[in-house]
């Protein structure tokens, strides 16, 4: 594990590289920024840089100039977008296919920036389809334009859109919009499960691991 800071215009960023260990050939980047509420402590970022640079995958996660600043409250979209755009040189440098991701409004940055930067793929954890309460405000359209193969990870119970919210889904994960969706049962916006549930928290971030991990595996291979 190794961090790096990058200067961006919104300030400076960082990056923390989880490669894979002696041995293993890294076939591709992972990059991750964290939600509006929380870092890159989140539990299924975290997750999933302990199991993917087994299978090859380089997992950089991202924190965004102000929660390096030390800043409660995230930015406007627009100032996100920027930081990550000038992150992205770093995020390439190592020659392999960088796949966008993040959790919550970073799944939203990773998604509305992915064609312009030549992403590989976006990987959206608990995309934030519509405020809670509030369908009608739909941010479909972030992602459904993000142009490149999209899996989006959701939790069964969030708040900001449920599996079956999401538009033209068909029963096998895949939908009409190009992107394929895995439901994590009883999760919510942070992957949590009540204890009531009939999985484990440990099982709920396996379904996580395990499904981002085969899916970025038919990645490295197209």
């Amino acid at each position: 594990m190794q961090s790096e800071t990058v200067e961006t215009p919104a300030g400076d960023a960082r990056i923390t590289w989880h490669p894979p260990k002696k041995g293993t050939a890294a076939r591709l980047v992972l990059a991750v920024g964290h939600g509006a509420g929380g870092g890159i402590e989140a539990r299924d970022l975290q997750a999933l840089a302990a199991a993917l640079p087994p299978l090859g995958v380089t997992v950089a996660l991202v924190e965004q100039p102000w929660r390096v600043a030390g800043k409660k409250l995230a930015p406007a979209p627009k100032t996100l977008d920027t930081g990550w755009r000038a992150l992205w040189p770093a995020l390439a440098k190592p020659g392999l296919p960088v796949v966008a991701g993040g959790r919550s409004a970073g799944a939203r940055v990773a998604c509305r920036t992915a064609r312009e930067l030549g992403a590989h793929a976006v990987l959206a954890l608990s995309f934030p389809l519509h405020p809670p309460g509030r369908p009608e405000k739909s941010r479909a359209a972030e992602l459904l334009g993000a142009g490149v193969p999209t899996l989006v990870v959701q939790g069964g119970n969030d708040p900001f859109g449920k599996p079956g919210e999401f538009p033209g889904q068909f029963p096998d994960g895949r939908s009409d919009g190009g992107y394929e969706l895995i439901e994590v049962p009883y999760g919510d916006h942070s992957f949590n499960v009540p204890k009531r549930a009939t999985l484990s928290q440990e099982e709920a971030l396996a379904v996580i691991t395990d499904g981002v991990g085969k899916w970025i595996a038919s990645q490295s291979a197209r």
